[in-house]
């Protein structure tokens, strides 16, 4: 086996694309799943159980369907219900419905967490329940929350190359072509591999930073 770094340097622009889609599916996927997987938690807290068990019933089956078939069945089966979709807002979509079922339990446990104290000094104190949860509840979550979240956007990072069946060219989309088009799987997938490691580990020091600016 030998090592072309020609190759290596013709791919690298093309790889780069990859690498832009890659990183905007796993910030917006993201940011949908921590706010849905919020909303999740607070209708499951609902005094009716008409409001809960939907809910419970919905992220249950979402949460045990693969993120696979989730994904083939917005990209097909939407589209003869009239919406239609880009392959990438489909998988945008479909990684943040996935991954709010899961971040729903890291806010649950998050809320759980904090003392009964506080609730009952925020009775004491009569403050609106609007109050309560802004002012009291959610900063104190927010602490708890934050390491756990973190686990779940690297493993959103691992889950990004299946959007690649849907026809989204991210990175391994992308190293997928090259290496089909030229008989070469050495370079482009050494490389995809260091490039999922570098952002793992630059995402985990991001969180790292908002965890001990959470924590002071």
């Amino acid at each position: 086996m030998t090592w072309d770094w020609g190759a290596v340097a013709d791919f690298l622009p093309y790889f780069g694309k990859g690498l832009v889609v890659t990183l905007e599916a796993l910030a917006l996927g993201s940011l949908i799943s921590f706010a849905l997987g919020l909303v999740w938690t607070l209708l499951m807290r609902a005094p009716t159980r008409w409001v809960r068990w939907p809910v419970g019933a919905f992220t249950e089956f979402v949460r045990d369907t693969p993120l696979l078939v989730q994904l083939f069945f917005l990209f097909y089966v939407l589209p003869e219900a009239g919406v239609t979709l880009s392959p990438l807002t489909t998988g945008v979509l479909g990684l943040g419905l996935h991954y709010s079922t899961y971040t729903m339990q890291v806010y649950r446990a998050g809320i759980e967490a904090v003392p009964a104290g506080q609730w009952e000094a925020a009775t004491a104190l009569s403050l609106p329940v609007r109050r309560t949860w802004t002012a009291v509840v959610l900063p104190q979550a927010v602490r708890r929350v934050v390491p756990p979240l973190g686990n779940y956007v690297i493993a959103m990072l691992k889950d990004t190359p299946m959007l690649m069946t849907i026809g989204v060219l991210e990175m391994l989309g992308r190293a997928r072509l090259v290496s089909q088009q030229h008989f070469q799987f050495t370079e482009p997938l050494t490389v995809i591999g260091i490039a999922f490691v570098v952002v793992s580990y630059l995402a985990s020091l991001l969180l790292r930073t908002l965890e001990r600016r959470l924590v002071r």
